[in-house]
């Protein structure tokens, strides 16, 4: 077996030219923005002559923001679609005042935990034999508080008639808005 002799001088030259030859360094990630609020509501009124309404409270938690509270006078035993989407304003009867689904990275409609989605993409809530849904979500990939292009402060939260398909673009074939409440920080 022969072993092969290299000077020690042009292992330093070899060492320098692959420094060289290197790719740069990555750019920084940009900072993660984190929500600057503790809690925010959402006071449900019904909207396109429903008798929906009800109350949220919004909390930042982990990697996203915590939504829970109640929603009643809707069809018992039904899945509504729920979203927050991208304007704070409920003022049309027909709650079309709160705009499309909030979606800041312009992604197509889809399923909360999947790949693609909007920010504000939720799974459908499901009303019981009374008609009321105890909502318990958490909406990952967003901040309450603090301006961030993924902040929901200040957004609504819209509850459909129908269920989400979490297919159909742009909204999920989830019918009439039947209540709105806007994101509204308390703390």
């Amino acid at each position: 077996m022969r072993t092969a002799f290299v000077p020690l001088g042009l292992l330093g030259s070899l060492a320098v030219l692959a420094a060289c030859s290197s790719t740069p360094p990555a750019a920084p990630a940009p900072p993660v923005a984190t929500s600057t609020a503790q809690q925010a509501v959402a006071v449900m009124a019904s909207a396109s002559g429903s008798r929906v309404s009800g109350k949220l409270t919004l909390a930042p938690m982990g990697d996203g923001v915590h939504i829970s509270g109640e929603v009643g006078g809707l069809v018992p035993n039904t899945q509504s679609g729920f979203h927050v989407h991208e304007k704070g304003d409920c003022s049309a009867v027909d709650a079309t005042s709160a705009g499309g689904h909030f979606n800041p990275a312009t992604s197509a409609h889809g399923r909360a935990g999947t790949p693609i989605h909007h920010a504000g993409d939720m799974d459908n809530i499901t009303s019981d034999a009374g008609g009321v849904a105890r909502v318990n979500v958490h909406l990952r990939g967003v901040t309450l508080g603090g301006g961030a292009a993924n902040d929901i402060a200040g957004r609504a939260v819209i509850v459909h008639a129908a269920p989400d398909d979490y297919h159909t673009q742009p909204t999920g074939n989830a019918g009439a808005r039947v209540a709105c409440g806007v994101i509204k920080v308390v703390q």
